[in-house]
């Protein structure tokens, strides 16, 4: 068996002159980095089964949570937000969420979605 070649105490040159306090700091720092990435495809991604989790959590049920996520998904729309599409339809059409909802499972609420949207962008 090859025995491993051990550079620890090279490594850690660096570190040696470092306090209690600013090892602690310097770990948080590079923690901070290995997370930033998974924050930002967070940020920037979602999925279906989170966009049907915010409904869920909107007052519909499943079945009417996976059909409104699945006409937004084919819309490309899902991005948005699957509860900011329904709370935009809703309050600018003066309807209650669960109309906005069936608007958006029908589809007749779709191009007012996209004009809005090009409109922020």
């Amino acid at each position: 068996m090859k025995e491993r070649k051990d550079d620890f105490i090279s490594r850690r040159k660096h570190l040696e002159q470092m306090s209690d306090e600013q090892l602690k700091t310097y770990f948080f720092e590079l923690a901070d980095k290995i997370v930033d990435p998974l924050l930002d495809l967070a940020y920037k991604n979602t999925s279906k089964s989170i966009e049907r989790s915010v409904l869920l959590r909107m007052g519909f049920n499943s079945l009417e949570a996976k059909a409104i996520v699945d006409v937004l998904g084919e819309q490309h729309l899902l991005s948005k937000g699957s509860g900011q599409c329904v709370y935009l339809v809703a309050r600018d059409k003066g309807v209650s969420i669960r109309e906005a909802g069936s608007m958006i499972q029908s589809g007749n609420a779709i191009d007012y979605l996209k004009k809005t949207f090009e409109a922020r962008s």
